[in-house]
């Protein structure tokens, strides 16, 4: 299969997709963490939805006809549930803030309503305000090897639902939200207390190899 995951610097879900021999390539704004410059495309991840000739940071060309599979991991700051508490100071409406939700939005659903046969789009529970789409499943790391919560929404269209492969026996909420960062239980506090939007947009390994193995 020809695979797209776009938003994705971490290269997690690449790599897993690669592992099992299909053409995948990741695309971000930034470079990727993953090691492999040579599957990512570096630029904003709606150019290539359409496929047709896309080239890598290793400055080779690469010609798709159709993408297969998308997968799509776009930012969540200002569209998560979380993030809601910050659209009022007060009684006051934040313009600003609303705005930029309404933006994230409109990147979301440019990647859901993609002409691609399967898609997935990843996000944490979002907020009512901005009327997304209901989500098909939630998926949790604790479902798939690693001993943390982290609940994560799937939009999926023409896929299963993923199926958990190795439940076990969650130890820490991974990253929290600001509310609940400086909570006195250990397990409420998480793993991560600062720069918790970069560690909460990590693909855990255990999902992404479910993901590949099961809509591979």
């Amino acid at each position: 299969m020809k695979v797209l995951i776009a938003c994705e610097e971490s290269q997690e879900v690449c790599n897993a997709f690669r592992a099992k021999g299909h053409e995948a390539y990741s695309c971000d704004i930034q470079e990727p963490s993953g090691g492999h410059p040579e599957w990512h495309i570096l630029g904003d991840a709606l150019l290539p939805l359409r496929g047709g000739q896309i080239e890598t940071m290793d400055d080779k060309g690469h010609y798709i006809d159709a993408w297969d599979l998308l997968i799509a991991h776009p930012p969540c700051t200002y569209l998560s549930n979380a993030g809601a508490r910050h659209l009022r100071k007060g009684h006051q409406l934040q313009a600003d803030r609303v705005m930029l939700g309404i933006q994230g939005r409109d990147l979301f659903m440019r990647f859901w309503w993609a002409d691609i046969p399967k898609i997935c789009v990843e996000n944490p529970v979002p907020s009512k305000v901005f009327c997304l789409p209901p989500y098909t499943q939630a998926v949790q790391p604790y479902e798939y090897g690693h001993p943390y919560s982290k609940k994560t929404c799937l939009w999926l269209k023409a896929l299963p639902p993923l199926f958990p492969t190795d439940i076990v026996e969650p130890v820490a909420t991974w990253c929290p939200s600001g509310s609940y960062a400086h909570k006195h239980d250990e397990r409420n506090k998480g793993m991560f207390t600062t720069d918790r939007a970069k560690n909460r947009a990590k693909t855990f390994p255990g999902i992404a190899k479910a993901m590949s193995e099961q809509w591979g």
